[in-house]
């Protein structure tokens, strides 16, 4: 039996499965299927209408490709622009690279199982596409690679897998923006990401979201990297969502190995927020971090974060910090996990409000109250992250400035 026979078969058991955390969504709600899409020429992408561009650029695409070193572009069911500039670098829609590439096989459903519940069943039995982004041993991506998400059918289900490989030695920074199309209002995404850092590897992933009001999100993530490897993720979620659910799951399983986890989330009235990731820390030398700000402004955010310390030597901290600001539930859920002697991990949560003697501050010196409110809000979201490209870390203060009216 054809090893995707297999996995097809797992995921026809799990179909039926609610998720392990967080609100269910009736899929049977939304389509499935929607017209192929038409390829775009670079032209073409620097032509999509004005207000698709700009959609596009507050997810961190940039429809010029300028400063890029790769793009993937999927829009609704089928991949319409791929292209890769640099030598060492391969960018590849997933249907492509399973039809073609046998050591595909050796990631695809491997970090991730299948049948984990019927979001990841619907991936693979219903999967539109996805990329694989792959850095050769040894090359360093001189541009982010960019990779698009996008959705334009209203009510369907955008069912896709990607596949992340940092071969040994290698440096790969990707920045992945997902949005909706400004006439489309309801839907579900459903993203399978497996990522695989390998010795001495270096894997900075940011994600940019920018969905209409309606949709409900399901990512199912997991990561491995090896002796020396660095993995950072990034994500910023700041603008209006139904639901959004995830828990990445990182395994260091190498000596010196690292994982840092940030994330930067606004929730607005009637969304749902269940986020969270859990590291394993295997091996001496590992050190994890996962570091969250949550703002909500009459939203419902569960922030979790669990470190599995297995071994001496390691360090792992933990920290949420929420700001409520009009209303809503934030709820931190901060989690340590120690089996040996010798590890050494903390944790610190805070949920409050603006003291209103820093709005007075900043007002005695010529703010208006809306403007001093901003800019404490700002440098609340302000995270520093360690590692980050510089190019990387402009796209998110870009990210953060822009969606800066609707926080507030």
């Amino acid at each position: 039996m054809h090893i995707r026979e297999q996995y097809k078969k797992l995921a026809l058991k799990a179909k039926d499965k609610n998720a392990t955390i967080g609100e269910d969504v009736d899929l049977d709600q939304y389509e499935k299927e929607a017209p192929p899409p038409k390829p775009l020429s670079h032209e073409e992408l620097c032509a999509l209408p004005a207000i698709e561009r700009e959609l596009l650029a507050m997810a961190g695409i940039d429809v010029t490709e300028d400063g890029r070193s790769g793009t993937f572009f999927q829009k609704d069911v089928g991949v319409v622009h791929c292209n890769v500039k640099q030598e060492g670098i391969e960018v590849i829609p997933l249907r492509i690279a399973l039809e073609k590439y046998d050591w595909i096989w050796d990631y695809y459903w491997k970090l991730v199982s299948v049948d984990t519940d019927k979001y990841t069943a619907a991936a693979e039995l219903e999967l539109h596409d996805g990329y694989v982004i792959r850095a050769l041993p040894g090359a360093k991506s001189i541009y982010p690679i960019q990779a698009c998400m996008f959705m334009e059918k209203d009510n369907l289900q955008q069912n896709v897998h990607n596949i992340v490989i940092a071969e040994e030695g290698s440096e790969l920074h990707i920045i992945t923006g997902c949005a909706t199309a400004h006439t489309t209002k309801r839907g579900v995404h459903i993203g399978i990401s497996e990522f695989f850092v390998k010795k001495n590897a270096k894997l900075s992933f940011t994600m940019i979201h920018n969905w209409a009001e309606e949709m409900h999100i399901r990512p199912r993530s997991a990561a491995l990297v090896e002796e020396g490897g660095l993995f950072l993720s990034n994500y910023i979620c700041m603008k209006p969502v139904k639901s959004l659910q995830m828990y990445p799951v990182t395994h260091l399983i190498g000596p010196d190995a690292v994982a840092r986890f940030y994330s930067i989330l606004v929730g607005t009235p009637g969304s749902t927020y269940d986020v969270g990731g859990q590291v394993f820390l295997n091996h001496p030398g590992n050190r994890a971090e996962i570091v969250s700000r949550a703002i909500s402004n009459g939203g419902h955010i569960i922030a979790r974060g669990h470190l599995i310390g297995k071994s001496p030597d390691i360090k792992a901290h933990l920290e949420c910090r929420g700001l409520i600001l009009n209303g809503g539930i934030i709820h931190a859920i901060p989690e340590l996990e120690g089996h040996v002697d010798g590890v050494e991990m903390s944790h610190e949560a805070a949920v409050g409000k603006i003291a209103q003697e820093e709005i007075f501050y900043l007002m005695a010196r010529g703010l208006t109250e809306d403007e001093a409110t901003s800019t404490i809000v700002r440098g609340f979201l302000n995270v520093d992250i360690p590692g980050l490209p510089p190019q990387l870390k402009a796209e998110i203060d870009k990210a953060v400035e822009e969606s800066d009216k609707d926080v507030m």
